[in-house]
């Protein structure tokens, strides 16, 4: 068996084991759907979901890697069920704040928040 933060680290979901466990603790690391810590056990067909980057990355462990390897062993060792990532149309239609600009004003914020259906 294989601590879950040292295998999402191995498997390069993580750029850093630190940031794996840091991931864990935080809640973005699901292992069959319960949050789980750092030394939570992996073993094969579990199914594990990580936030990391702002992007959901669903994976089911094929494999168990304990240490560090290249993307194309990194690849065999899981089976990727991620939801593919909204297109760049979408992504460039968004409003984005000028750089520098400062905190946004409570008007802002409010159109920020209505745009992304919290309000």
């Amino acid at each position: 068996m294989v601590r879950v933060d040292a295998w999402v680290w191995a498997v390069r979901l993580c750029k850093t084991r630190s940031q794996a466990a840091q991931a864990c603790r935080a809640g973005h690391v699901k292992v069959n759907g319960e949050a789980v810590k750092p030394a939570q056990p992996v073993v094969v067909g579990d199914r594990v979901r990580v936030w990391v980057n702002h992007r959901e990355h669903v994976v089911e462990v094929r494999e168990l890697v304990a240490k560090r390897v290249g993307p194309a062993v990194a690849r065999q060792a899981y089976v990727d069920h991620s939801p593919p990532p909204p297109p760049k149309e979408v992504l460039a239609s968004l409003p984005q704040r000028d750089r520098g600009a400062g905190r946004p004003t409570k008007k802002e914020r409010r159109e920020l928040e209505r745009l992304r259906g919290r309000r």
